[in-house]
């Protein structure tokens, strides 16, 4: 894919909806991109979205790779509808209540209703107020309506999404927007499909855009379960530098992909993956990871009787945001990567991977 077809699909994949549990929109934009490169396109019980290409392996036992990143977004949900209309709510996914303060909203109730987080005025603010941060319980969400009228349109536990459009930032290379985390994980497996359409490899690719990871890797567990593939790669962000922070916290913009090394990783995949960078001349870089659960690789590794599974993460600034950014050239990166890997695969590598 060019740069400019990829700055247009991960622009197109930040502007979906698609909170927790509710992935359908986001979904469906993924879908219209990546059966273009594939045999077949389909959804779990669960709403996992997955695309299937079939190898090209005459003779061979036939072996599955599955490429992962999860499609769900943070949002928020109403709680309460107060006397004078304005709307409680609470976090769906990991919401940070200091971004929210005067942001701009959707509320998805009977009909798409525009809102804004509101909260008191600093002037109004005690000196003990001031010096702490925000509370869920101190916002709420203004769309100007009274509560009779609200409550016409508004149900306890609708959804909230940012209504928040991506942004190409003036020098080109770098994109900001909400749900990068993880649309940009899932903009990667379109480009490494991209790359496979005319390319021959043994392996059985599953494409899978899970759902329902920010609020306990759900979808990934399912998919594993269900797919029961050889070997596995997430694909996921991880921390960008940003002023203020060092490394080894977080990972150069535009430095190439982070592959994670560390128990939940494969080693065999790990090296593969760091070879075929310097083969191809992708820039990467490498991220310590203890094997805390936190993305998608952890629930797949212990799927079942365990699924051998490696990680690569985009470098993200400003992570569960509205802004969060990216570089293209890291995008781009990834799924070249993935393609690389697809392409690399055989069968004896596969039974290889049980013998650490």
């Amino acid at each position: 894919m060019k740069e400019e077809e990829v700055k247009e699909l991960v622009m197109e994949l930040s502007f979906a909806v698609g909170i927790s549990g509710s992935e359908e929109s986001a979904t469906a934009a993924a879908s219209r991109h990546l059966e273009r490169y594939v045999t077949r396109v389909w959804r779990d019980r669960l709403g996992n979205l997955i695309a299937f290409k079939e190898g090209d392996k005459p003779g061979e036992e036939p072996f599955s790779l599955a490429l992962v990143a999860h499609i769900d977004e943070i949002g928020a949900m109403v709680t309460k509808i107060e006397e004078g209309g304005a709307l409680r709510f609470t976090g769906v996914g990991g919401i940070d209540p200091r971004i929210l303060p005067g942001q701009p909203v959707e509320v998805h109730g009977r009909t798409l209703l525009k809102g804004v987080v509101g909260a008191k005025a600093p002037h109004l603010l005690s000196e003990k107020e001031r010096r702490e941060a925000s509370k869920f319980e101190d916002l709420f969400i203004d769309i100007g309506l009274t509560k009779e009228q609200a409550e016409k349109q508004v149900r306890i536990g609708d959804l909230v999404s940012f209504d928040a459009p991506p942004l190409a930032m003036t020098a080109g290379k770098n994109i900001a927007g909400k749900s990068l985390d993880d649309r940009a994980g899932v903009a990667a497996l379109v480009i490494c499909a991209a790359e496979l359409a005319a390319a021959r490899h043994r392996a059985n690719i599953y494409f899978v855009a899970s759902v329902q990871e920010e609020v306990g890797l759900r979808g990934a567990t399912t998919a594993a379960y269900g797919l029961v593939p050889d070997l596995a790669v997430a694909i996921d962000v991880t921390h960008g530098e940003a002023p203020g922070l060092t490394p080894p916290d977080v990972f150069e913009l535009g430095g190439g992909p982070a592959i994670a090394v560390g128990p939940n990783f494969h080693p065999a995949l790990t090296a593969r993956l760091e070879e075929l960078a310097r083969d191809n001349r992708f820039s990467i870089q490498r991220e310590a990871d203890t094997g805390v659960p936190g993305t998608d690789a952890w629930v797949i590794q212990v799927s079942r009787e365990g699924i051998p599974a490696a990680l690569l993460s985009i470098p993200l600034r400003y992570m569960h945001t509205t802004v969060e950014m990216l570089s293209l050239d890291d995008l781009i990166n990834t799924g070249r990567l993935l393609a690389a890997f697809a392409r690399s695969l055989d069968r004896p590598f596969v039974e290889g991977l049980a013998c650490f």
